[in-house]
């Protein structure tokens, strides 16, 4: 295209700007892509990993298809992971309710009102084995979203595999174990920063030890999305968290390639689909580097960037809901362009309530249409030297690495947190889309363009609300059946080892397998520890 007509384009209405504020060019050309391309890029599976981090990726299998799902009892979530796995799911993805997330059990005070609410409620290893009855752990991969309480859960899952006979060494599967992003922008955090990285620490090396295929972290980036962080800043706080999270491991005394390679990533997907992939790509680049050149990790799967990603929950509406049908489409895609390892579709009834087995099916027929009726999975990489997939991967690199400089100024992401930093920089984004919402200057159909006049009745799943009363009943049981003395010493055992610099998963594990709550080994953690005060950012 010639000069004139260029500048014919460029005149055609008002130049739009992509999510992280960058201006979006009309026509992009060789002139927009910085020199040294072919260093950038790199071979797929290759340093610095910008086209994926595997040579084959989908060619030989496609990506990895989980299905985010809890809610109410341990009973009722386990018949929904029945009914995904027998509609094809490929791993499964545990939601579990607010009071398990803050490590409180479902009879205490503040758990009243929101026990099976947000996902399932999980208080003993008995719940643990029925969540997971007749399925088998040395099969399956399991990702679990839990932060604070990752661990314990983590202990749970391992003492119902071995119940099944199946070793530590053939569990795979993830715990999100992202406590930092929690005091950024989620706030299910329970014990201070400090505290919540040696867990995390001593949870690297226990897994180290005894459940090597274990991801070990899921250093989180969509949570921070959902609270309004734009693209650049979702993978600038994200990677910067990463460097915090390596630098107490090794301050621990672990050696670099010796956990580097279980750790990964969990990332949004917007309906931004061309600057979506430009973030995935720049991502992978900015943690390669990091990793060998501030590191020095050797191993290239210390290097190489691996990452789950879920389609943006905040875009889905209310209004109009089987729009969001086409929305999670749009999203997957920009997830599968830019080289995910495993992906969660979002039902299109999320914005109203907990999905319905109907949705939840359609959500994963999605990703089974992407990867079993398109030619996605025919070539590696299909956007490599695109002018505007590349010029947009400079320009997130370059601002995310401002950012993440920003970041280090104060000294470390925590102390970034405990300044409020991330999360001030965070609102600030938010309440600018807001604004650009409501004044329609960003389009958002059936919301402030294309809607009804009236909107169709919707049925939404609704959670018992006698689960509680339930839960409460067998807590109670529990308490009364098992051997409470075992319980106290292995209790005291636990509080002695947060004491010292001992592994604290040893005696978590055995306070479990007595069949303490996961409220009473959180609670003997806040008796060493204590909770954590957030500060204001304003």
């Amino acid at each position: 295209m010639g000069r004139a007509a260029r500048h014919t384009i460029s005149r055609m209405g008002e130049q739009r700007r992509s999510e992280s504020g960058f201006p979006v060019k009309p026509v992009y050309g060789p002139e927009d892509v910085a020199p040294g391309l072919p260093e950038r890029l790199g071979a797929p599976g290759e340093f610095p990993f910008t086209r994926g981090p595997y040579p084959t990726m989908y060619t030989q299998r496609p990506w990895t298809m989980r299905q985010y799902a809890g809610f109410g009892t341990a009973r009722e979530s386990n018949a929904r992971y029945h009914q995904l796995l027998a509609a094809g799911t490929t791993g499964l993805s545990v939601a579990f309710d607010l009071p398990t997330q803050m490590g409180m059990d479902s009879d205490a005070p503040l758990a009243h009102g929101e026990v099976g609410k947000v996902g399932v409620a999980i208080d003993s290893v008995e719940d643990m084995r029925t969540l997971f009855d007749g399925i088998p752990l040395g099969d399956v991969s399991t990702s679990m979203t839990i932060n604070a309480p990752a661990s314990v859960l983590l202990l749970l899952y391992q003492l119902v595999a071995q119940e099944q006979g199946v070793p530590g060494h053939q569990l795979s599967g993830t715990i999100q174990n992202d406590i930092l992003k929690e005091y950024i922008a989620r706030g299910t955090y329970i014990f201070p920063p400090r505290p919540s990285l040696r867990l995390v620490a001593d949870t690297f090396a226990y897994c180290r030890a005894e459940l090597p295929r274990w991801n070990t972290i899921s250093i989180s980036g969509y949570h921070m999305a959902e609270a309004g962080a734009t693209p650049v800043q979702e993978i600038a706080f994200t990677l910067a968290n990463g460097v915090d999270y390596v630098r107490a491991a090794l301050a621990a005394g672990l050696e670099i390639d010796q956990f580097a390679p279980r750790l990964s990533f969990f990332f949004v997907a917007r309906t931004t689909l061309l600057e979506e992939v430009a973030k995935f790509r720049a991502a992978r680049r900015i943690w390669a580097r990091l990793m060998r050149d501030e590191f020095g990790a050797k191993n290239p799967k210390s290097q190489m960037l691996r990452f789950h990603t879920q389609t943006a929950g905040v875009q889905l509406t209310a209004q109009q809901p089987e729009v969001n049908l086409i929305r999670v489409t749009v999203q997957a895609l920009a997830a599968v362009l830019g080289g995910t390892q495993s992906l969660h579709t979002n039902s299109y009834d999320e914005a109203i309530a907990l999905p319905t087995e109907k949705a939840a099916r359609l959500a994963l027929r999605t990703q089974q249409v992407l990867a079993y009726e398109t030619d996605l999975t025919s070539t590696v990489d299909p956007f490599a030297g695109s002018y505007a997939v590349e010029a947009m991967t400079d320009e997130i690199e370059a601002a995310a690495t401002a950012l993440m400089d920003k970041v280090f100024e104060y000294g470390s992401a925590v102390e970034a947190i405990e300044a409020g930093f991330q999360k001030r920089e965070i609102e600030k984004a938010a309440y600018q889309t807001a604004l650009q919402v409501d004044s329609g200057e960003r389009v958002v159909v059936g919301v402030n363009r294309f809607v009804l006049d009236a909107e169709e009745p919707y049925e939404p799943l609704r959670v018992d609300p006698a689960i509680e009363v339930e839960q409460a009943a067998r807590l109670a049981k529990l308490r009364a059946e098992r051997d409470n003395a075992a319980v106290r010493s292995a209790l005291a055992a636990l509080r002695k080892a947060a004491e010292t610099t001992d592994n604290v998963l040893y005696p978590m594990r055995e306070a479990l397998r007595a069949r303490a709550t996961v409220g009473e080994v959180c609670d003997a953690l806040r008796d060493v520890w204590g909770t954590y005060q957030p500060r204001e950012t304003f």
